[in-house]
């Protein structure tokens, strides 16, 4: 018979690395994933070459753990994620973000979703790119490979985001074909392999967002399971959106409106799991709502489409109504006037005037003269700066008059 070896868990990373790579009576030897050592035997790496390759492909060994520009919280402000703007693709980028920026120091922005593939066989760092007013500003990433996802953090921390956080509720077809977002609820293990390796790669906070389940899953059982897989990687903040998403038949802006919300499962999370800082997202779309949820319990709410179509309603009185802050409530013109430059910026580059003037379209939402401000937009999508500072002029004379 042949000799077998024991099991070794790695849970702190490298702690039995030098004793396996050193004894080749170790091999063949099954290694579990770090921390994950109440894992069952069996679950890990088939044999200490892959786990060799594993650990190598994270460079645990060969890069030092704190990368040279991570950026850490504002020590000030110690819970930003009490109010944030969700991931959107195509929406939150670094123009959009500065806008919302502007609007309140404090919330807690994120990037759009960028691919680990793309960072690392694709070599696009410049979808890493921020402006350092975004601040606090946290990257989500995509993807399902522990390894490559690792790269990915080290590059993105590199870069100073204060928190990197992995998709696994967006539901669109493109996202499924590359085996994650959503469809990632299937397999809490893989998720939970992928946030180890995560955290293992950087101190930046690491961090998931998810659904409640997905197709038929029964979301009492597939919610605490992926709750289980992030606290097993040493996880500590999760943020929910208290829907199903179906895989097949609904469109993504279905997936957002069709499946019900179910607060109360992602309420009774709170309990069975105290350890864990849960944040509810989906269907929220005022701050009046928003402090509600914050009073029963949860670590924090974030808000989407309504923080980007009414982002003063959201965002201009956040600081003082949900941080605490002695602060007065931000003004939209100065927010539209102190744009200007960025603006400026953009045009600079190649870019046209409504790749950057389309975050501001809802910047008067609710209020009189909001339709003739977009429209004023909408009209000159190749405009140029002059065009720009002719509508902030009439801005300026409205207030005055």
């Amino acid at each position: 018979m042949p000799h077998r070896a024991p099991l070794i868990a790695l849970g702190n990373p490298g702690r039995n690395f030098a004793t396996a790579i050193c004894n080749p009576a170790l091999i063949p030897v099954k290694f579990t994933h770090p921390c994950a050592e109440d894992r069952e035997p069996g679950r890990g790496f088939v044999d200490a070459r892959a786990a060799l390759r594993y650990i190598w492909g994270i460079k645990l060994l060969s890069q030092p753990r704190l990368p040279r520009r991570v950026s850490q919280f504002p020590a000030s402000i110690v819970e930003p994620w009490r109010l944030s703007v969700a991931p959107m693709l195509d929406w939150t980028d670094s123009i959009c973000r500065q806008v919302h920026r502007r609007l309140s120091r404090h919330a807690l922005l994120y990037t759009e979703m960028v691919t680990s593939a793309a960072l690392v066989r694709g070599g696009a760092r410049h979808l890493l790119r921020f402006d350092p007013v975004e601040h606090p500003v946290a990257l989500q990433l995509g993807g399902s490979d522990p390894v490559e996802l690792a790269q990915a953090v080290r590059m993105g921390a590199d870069e100073g985001y204060s928190e990197i956080n992995l998709n696994v509720g967006c539901p669109s077809d493109r996202v499924q074909s590359g085996s994650f977002g959503a469809v990632l609820m299937k397999s809490p293990e893989l998720v939970g392999d992928c946030l180890g390796a995560m955290r293992a790669a950087t101190r930046a906070e690491i961090t998931v967002k998810c659904r409640i389940g997905v197709d038929d899953q029964d979301p009492e059982q597939a919610l605490p399971a992926l709750l289980d897989a992030a606290r097993g990687a040493g996880v500590k903040r999760v943020i929910v959106h208290a829907r199903k998403a179906w895989l097949q038949g609904l469109s993504p802006k279905e997936n957002r409106e069709v499946p019900p919300l179910d607060y109360a499962l992602v309420e009774r999370m709170l309990s069975a799991y105290p350890d864990l800082k849960l944040c509810l997202n989906g269907g929220i779309a005022t701050l009046d709502q928003a402090e509600d949820l914050l009073s029963r319990g949860f670590a924090g709410v974030m808000i989407g489409r309504a923080a980007y179509h009414q982002p003063v309603d959201i965002l201009a009185s956040a600081d003082r109504r949900i941080f605490g802050q002695p602060t007065t409530d931000a003004d939209p013109v100065a927010v539209a006037h102190d744009m200007r430059p960025v603006i400026a910026g953009h045009l600079a580059r190649g870019g046209r005037l409504i790749g950057a003037t389309r975050h501001i379209l809802g910047l008067f939402a609710g209020q009189p003269g909001a339709r003739a401000w977009r429209r004023a937009l909408s009209e000159m999508p190749n405009g140029t700066m002059a065009d720009f500072d002719a509508l902030l002029d009439g801005l300026t004379q409205r207030r005055a008059a």
